[in-house]
């Protein structure tokens, strides 16, 4: 029917796939209600009292009967928690090392965005179609869960804790971005839009510094403010050293504190005789609750932050920590 579509936009690489399960399940779905709905009906008219079938030769059990209809739902039920299980594990596994990386923050009412290089957006998300794009989630306050139909993604936002998804955009566009999850009276104004530009169009965007809207660079409207906000490392950089983090993490071990240098990725051990890999989470948790995971060989000395940093500047500190490579080793040269 014109202008009610059954499905959204199919906008991303994932979508058709999740389309193609739907479907699939659907047909079975029809096809077993069908063909059992039919065959009840035809027994009950045939078998109606005062017919005259022949009931000669009627079998209690039938083994063949009962092996068909436990193997055939068996088998359908399998196919379905394979491939569901597949497409599961590649929306919500490791993205593709050229993602590109966005973070997230979710507030009463509203999404906020931030790309790399300092651009910051509201309810609005710029990305460039051919191009797979990793989100880095985290909620400010409750429950949020960002939902693009179009993608057919939708991932759960939560506070204190950072969530992934990935996709690719297919198809240039505009596209609805909502709040699937209840989070308060005025959830429902909690939405957004998704703007999926061409590459070169998308590099445009980048350099105007966010300012331009689609189709008003072509045109030659739009406000070409250029890039006005600090990238994202630089603004951590500053509050880095503004805190003095740099006086007890030095580029190599010290006795306050281990070196930063690194350190993103790296398994790391603990007091209690545990590793863990320094992720986003161990990063962010180590700024605002120091004492959770206090790392071997250091006494539990460090400040906590929580409270003090809102999550755009805790997420600003933890893209400087992780963008800390370990200093370069040179050889002495002796004359």
């Amino acid at each position: 029917m014109k202008g009610v579509p059954l499905l959204p936009d199919t906008a991303s690489t994932f979508a058709q796939q999740v389309d193609l399960l739907f479907w699939f399940l659907t047909a079975v779905t029809v096809f077993f209600t069908l063909l059992i709905a039919g065959l009840v009906l035809y027994f009950a008219y045939r078998y109606r009292r005062g017919s005259p079938a022949s009931r000669a030769g009627a079998k209690e059990t039938d083994l063949r009967l009962e092996i068909g209809w436990s193997l055939i739902p068996l088998t359908v039920g399998l196919i379905v928690f394979v491939w569901a299980t597949k497409l599961y594990a590649d929306v919500y596994g490791p993205p593709p090392d050229n993602a590109l990386e966005i973070f997230v923050i979710g507030k009463q009412w509203m999404w906020h965005l931030q790309h790399p290089n300092g651009i910051r957006e509201n309810n609005e998300l710029h990305i460039p179609a051919g191009r797979p794009v990793k989100l880095t989630m985290i909620s400010q306050d409750v429950i949020h869960s960002f939902f693009v139909p179009a993608f057919r993604i939708k991932r759960d936002v939560l506070p204190g804790k950072y969530n992934v998804v990935w996709f690719t955009p297919t198809k240039p566009g505009k596209y609805h971005l909502f709040c699937a999850e209840y989070c308060g009276t005025q959830h429902s104004r909690m939405i957004g839009w998704v703007y999926v530009m061409e590459p070169a169009e998308y590099e445009k965007w980048l350099a105007s510094g966010g300012e331009a809207r689609p189709g008003a660079i072509a045109s030659g409207a739009g406000t070409m403010a250029g890039v006005s906000t600090a990238s994202l490392v630089q603004a951590g950089e500053q509050l880095y050293k503004q805190l003095r983090c740099n006086a007890c993490h030095g580029a190599t071990d010290g006795q306050r504190g281990p070196t930063h240098y690194g350190l993103f990725g790296k398994k790391v051990k603990l007091r209690d005789g545990t590793a863990v890999v320094a992720d986003e989470a161990y990063i962010r948790e180590s700024i605002l609750r120091p004492l959770a995971k206090v790392v071997d060989g250091y006494e539990p000395i460090m400040p906590s932050y929580e409270g003090l940093l809102n999550e755009e500047r805790t997420l600003q500190l933890v893209a400087y920590i992780k963008s800390l490579k370990k200093p370069v080793q040179t050889a002495e040269v002796r004359p």
